[in-house]
């Protein structure tokens, strides 16, 4: 019986109807409840030693498996790396990279880490499905070790051009580990072509998309657009309750019946956050009518806790609230709250559904699945609008949101002051139109169609 075998770099809590789970944990855990099978990864916790044997805990038909990772070769793998290297590249964000040999050797030994934690688990019939770029050497790993079953790869962040790929000095390593891949799956058609772009080129020995031949002569790879979506009647069946929680009766009575303006991200500087914050002031310059009438909310939890990037835009963010706030807050209203905390997702929806702008404008982004929970969590009668930058994923579906580029600053204003205006039939017809794509390419058909492709590929081996 074949089962499915999920990798990630972390593990979600083993509970199915966790209410932080995000749309990787989502799409992940129907898969496995679908199939039965194992999810294999890091648990959150250090030790000062060598990792032991993966912790087993049984839910249902799907077993958590889970280890740790010493402290100093996780802080090399994750925060050096992966984020510090790998993550930078990918978001076409020079000006934060660094490189150093001896993290990424540790990026390596922590991938063969996992492939031998991951070998007594595996089962003939197994399919492995492998995620996000903390992992891209996994595969080839697994096949050194004598593994046959089909592996695939899914890239939740961009693809990076090969002219940005070219200064990280092992990415053609990394190419190569990922051609030992049976499929591949990118969020957008532009990922999927700097993609074939790459491994095109002479550097890496010739991969030609006609051939596509990873490290065993009999095996082939598929790399395709698997654009990951969300549970649409989910979502708005959390926001319906709109009104009852705590957190939003608090929210609403300190609105005034404003209009609610809202941005929810990871404390990232491939959000775009500080952007975001000086397209609000200039707003309230370009605009003066709204002074008074919007009032803007940012929900930006901590995240990467001792890389100094991180700590920097927390600090910018902080004095750009305190200087907007300054200059235009009146004694009864400011104009920005900044939440640096995090909030369940019924909440999150609930948010959604009463704010009159969802502002989602990353700098660089692979999908960005806040813009997609924002429109399903509206009222079809009487929806909100999102404003959403050009460089996300979620642009090249999401075609009748209000578009812009986060580098423009006026240019996010005008389109906030565009949402902010917008006639009901406009806002209900774009709102329709976006829910209509939502629903085609929904967290169900994601998982889906990669798993199938997967059962593919097992197939073309027999």
């Amino acid at each position: 019986m074949t089962r499915l075998v999920a990798v990630s770099n972390r593990v979600a809590q083993p509970t199915i109807e966790s209410k932080s789970a995000g749309g990787l944990s989502i799409g992940v855990l129907s898969a496995l409840k679908e199939h039965g099978g194992v999810w294999f990864g890091w648990n959150g916790k250090t030790t000062d030693g060598e990792p032991g044997d993966p912790k087993i805990e049984q839910v249902g038909n799907i077993t958590y498996a889970t280890i740790d990772l010493n402290a100093v070769s996780f802080d090399k793998f994750y925060n050096g790396f992966s984020n510090t290297s790998l993550w930078p590249i990918c978001h076409y964000l020079l000006g934060f990279f660094r490189f150093d040999r001896r993290e990424y050797e540790e990026y390596r030994h922590v991938n063969t880490l996992f492939a031998n934690k991951l070998l007594p688990l595996l089962q003939p019939d197994d399919i492995i499905w492998v995620h996000d770029y903390h992992l891209i050497p996994l595969a080839s790993e697994l096949r050194l070790a004598g593994i046959k079953n089909p592996i695939g790869f899914f890239l939740h962040v961009p693809f990076p051009d090969i002219e940005v790929l070219r200064v990280l000095p092992v990415y053609t390593q990394l190419l190569r580990n990922l051609c030992a891949y049976d499929v591949i799956g990118f969020h957008t058609p532009g990922d999927l072509a700097a993609f074939n772009e790459a491994i095109n080129q002479k550097e890496i020995g010739g991969i030609h998309k006609a051939d596509r031949r990873n490290n065993s002569p009999d095996r082939h790879f598929r790399a395709d657009v698997f654009p990951i979506g969300i549970d649409v009647d989910n979502c708005y069946k959390l926001a319906s309750t709109a009104r009852q929680s705590d957190n939003t009766k608090r929210m609403i009575h300190h609105l005034h019946d404003r209009n609610l303006i809202i941005g929810v991200d990871r404390l990232d500087y491939s959000k775009g956050l500080e952007e975001r914050f000086r397209a609000i002031e200039r707003l309230l310059q370009n605009y003066p009518e709204n002074r008074g009438q919007v009032s803007y909310i940012q929900i930006a939890p901590k995240t990467r806790a001792g890389i100094r990037a991180y700590d920097d835009i927390r600090h910018t963010l902080e004095q750009a609230t305190g200087e907007i706030n300054g200059e235009f807050a009146d004694i009864d209203w400011i104009p920005i709250r900044y939440l640096n905390r995090a909030f369940d997702r019924p909440t999150l929806m609930e948010f959604f559904h009463e704010a009159s702008v969802g502002l989602v404008t990353p700098i660089r982004d692979g999908m960005n699945l806040v813009a997609k929970e924002f429109v399903a969590s509206q009222d079809p009668d009487n929806p909100g609008v999102l404003v959403l930058s050009l460089l996300a994923g979620a642009a090249s579906e999401l075609t009748d949101a209000v578009l812009v580029n986060p580098y423009d600053i006026d240019g996010v204003a005008n389109g906030i002051q565009v949402a902010l205006t917008m006639p009901l039939n406009e806002r209900k017809e774009r709102h329709a139109s976006m829910i209509e794509i939502l629903r085609r390419n929904d967290i169900t058909t994601w998982r889906t169609h990669f798993v199938d492709a997967l059962m593919q590929a097992r197939e073309n081996l027999k």
